[in-house]
C-alpha cells in the first residue's frame, strides 16, 4: 500500500492529544506501543485510527494507516517513537439508578498517580468487580500512563467518572472506606455487594466521602511501615471480599 504523507494539521492534532484539554475537546485519546495496542485490540476495544510503520505486524482484520518513521517521530508522544500509535474515542458511561446497590464497586477518591489508577483498574478486573468509580480529581482515565498501567483492563472494566458523595449517599450496599483507624478488614463477614473506597496516599479520603461511609476498614499491621500503597491496600481488601 502506498503511503500518503500526513498533513501538518493531522500531525499537529495527534501531537496535541497528549494534553487533557485537547483530548476532551476532540473526544479522542492516544495509546502508543505494540504491547498496549495489542492488549486493547485483544480485549475487543476498537480504535478510530491506527498509524503504523512497516515493522509493525497488524493483527488479522486490522489495516493501519501506514506512516514513515519520520512521521511517527512527529506524532509520537514518547521520546523514542514506537511502531504503532492508535487513536480511540472517549466514552463517558453514566451510572443508572441504584446501580451501586448491587455487585461490587471500587471507588477512587482523588487518586492522582496515573500508575496507581491503572493498577487499580487491573485489580478490579482481576477480582471481577462490576465497576470502578473515579472522582473528578483522579488522574485522567484517558492518559497513556493510566491505560498502559491497566494492562488491557482499561477495555474490560466499566469505569464511570462522577462526584462520589452524591452517588454514595443513595447507595444501599455497604460503603467501606479504607482508613488506618478502621476496623480490621478480616473482621468483615461475607458480603454480596459493597463499595470499596480508596483515597489518595497523601490525603486519604475526602471529608464529603467520609460522611457516607458505613464502615471504616484497615489492613492489620504487623511491622513498622507507616502506610501501604493505595493499589496494594485495595488488592488486599478486594481479595478479602472475594474470599
Amino acid at each position: 500500500m502506498d503511503e500518503m504523507p500526513l498533513s501538518k494539521a493531522e500531525i499537529s492534532r495527534l501531537r496535541g492529544l497528549r494534553l487533557k484539554r485537547n483530548r476532551e475537546a476532540a473526544g479522542q485519546f492516544v495509546v502508543e506501543g505494540p504491547k498496549v495496542v495489542a492488549e486493547l485490540l485483544a480485549a475487543g476495544h476498537g480504535f478510530a485510527a491506527i498509524y503504523a510503520i512497516g515493522e509493525w505486524p497488524p493483527p488479522a482484520g486490522i489495516t493501519p494507516t501506514p506512516v514513515t518513521a519520520t512521521e511517527m517521530s512527529r506524532i509520537s508522544h514518547f521520546p523514542s517513537p514506537s511502531e504503532v500509535l492508535a487513536v480511540g474515542t472517549i466514552e463517558r458511561p453514566q451510572l443508572v439508578a441504584d446501580e451501586l446497590s448491587a455487585g461490587f464497586t471500587l471507588a477512587l477518591d482523588g487518586v492522582q498517580d496515573p500508575g496507581n489508577v491503572g493498577t487499580l483498574l487491573r485489580i478490579a478486573d482481576w477480582f471481577g468487580f462490576d465497576r470502578v468509580l473515579l472522582s473528578p480529581t483522579c488522574a485522567d482515565l484517558f492518559s497513556q500512563k493510566v491505560i498502559n498501567a491497566s494492562m488491557g483492563s482499561f477495555a474490560r472494566v466499566r469505569v464511570v467518572t462522577t462526584a462520589l458523595a452524591p452517588v454514595l449517599a443513595t447507595c444501599r450496599a455497604p460503603v467501606l472506606g479504607c482508613e488506618l483507624a478502621g476496623d480490621p478488614v478480616t473482621a468483615l463477614g461475607p458480603l454480596n455487594a459493597a463499595v470499596v473506597v480508596i483515597g489518595s496516599e497523601g490525603r486519604g479520603l475526602s471529608e464529603d466521602v467520609l460522611a457516607h461511609l458505613t464502615r471504616r476498614v484497615t489492613i492489620p499491621k504487623f511491622g513498622r511501615a507507616e502506610s501501604l500503597n493505595a493499589a496494594v491496600a485495595a488488592g488486599i481488601v478486594c481479595a478479602h471480599l472475594r474470599r
